[in-house]
């Protein structure tokens, strides 16, 4: 068969992702198609069969426009391309956050994609599957988002604090101290999009506020746009108790994995029943994730892949499955 090369113009960033840290994003690109890419003036060259060719180029397509949008790329941004194009999935158009502190957020997978159109058209968005598919990160900066835009007075975030009971009021500190740890996934997710110092002047101007979910009933959150994370642990009363909190000009994202649940009482999860009787209301979106949308390190979606297979087979009625 023959080989032949084909020449791809870049902007200097799109070049620049596309190439990688001494070389590595071209490397995988290479590893994954049998090409190889060279890089003259003004882009690369991807030399190779013409089936090879053409994936790598959609592979190289895909990342300059996610880099031209302003996003930064990363390994895993290269991972999850090719990933999509070896298995036919489709890849996320230009739908960017201009919030990342180290350039604007864009959807890595289109599961992403349709997370943030969700997030943009809907009241009241839930946003439920694996870890490390981006659920919280993205709520996260969308509400960053509306809070620098000025479309929302306050970023409100609650999660249940499901170790600790009832326990919180014996901690020490401040009610900050005590839910702070509980927390830490999305302190760190607003972090790296705003930057710590902007997030620690926002938390004491009030416009970020972090609250247990005890402190949320006889609320009414207007003006706000309200994340509830790990919400697989709220119970049935809980969740309608939070849902109930949306006031004039709100909108809220709820986001968990349904097969993580850490209550003792697993049917009482109010995630999985809000989703049957809410997934048709108007105002409300759902955007299920599976393992081929998670953005981690390749293993996490060999490992969520591997768990959903045992309880597949735990369903299918394998009782001597661990």
């Amino acid at each position: 068969m023959a080989r032949e090369s084909e020449f791809l113009s870049l902007s200097d960033a799109a070049f620049r992702s596309i190439i990688g840290p001494g070389s590595r994003h071209v490397a995988l690109i290479e590893d994954a198609f049998k090409v190889l890419v060279e890089s003259p003036g003004g882009g690369v060259s991807i030399n190779g069969s013409a089936k090879d060719r053409a994936a790598a180029k959609r592979v190289v397509e895909t990342l300059a426009k996610r880099a031209d949008l302003g996003a930064e790329i990363t390994e895993a941004d290269v991972r999850t391309a090719l990933g999509a194009q070896r298995s036919g999935g489709k890849t996320p158009e230009g739908v960017a956050l201009p919030v990342g502190r180290r350039g604007a957020i864009a959807p890595k997978t289109p599961a992403q994609a349709r997370y943030l159109e969700a997030l943009a058209k809907c009241e009241l968005t839930f946003g439920v599957g694996p870890a490390g598919t981006g659920k919280t990160f993205l709520a996260a900066a969308y509400g960053a988002s509306l809070l620098r835009r000025g479309q929302v007075d306050r970023l409100v975030i609650t999660r249940p604090a499901v170790e600790a009971g009832e326990k919180l009021g014996f901690l020490p500190g401040d009610l900050n101290e005590k839910v702070d740890p509980y927390l830490a996934p999305i302190w760190e997710a607003l972090n790296e999009i705003l930057g710590a110092d902007d997030v620690r002047r926002r938390r004491d101007k009030g416009e970020i506020e972090a609250a247990p979910i005890a402190f949320m009933r006889g609320r009414t959150l207007s003006h706000a746009f309200i994340i509830a994370d790990e919400a697989q642990n709220l119970t049935r009363l809980q969740m309608k108790m939070v849902l109930t909190r949306l006031g004039e000009g709100a909108r809220m994202v709820v986001t968990g994995d349904p097969s993580q649940v850490d209550l003792v009482n697993t049917r009482d999860s109010g995630l999985p029943h809000a989703l049957r009787i809410l997934e048709n209301v108007k105002g409300v979106g759902v955007l299920r994730f599976e393992a081929a949308d998670v953005v981690r390190h390749a293993m996490v979606e060999r490992i969520v892949r591997a768990y959903d297979a045992d309880a597949a087979a735990a369903r299918g009625g394998d009782a001597t499955a661990p």
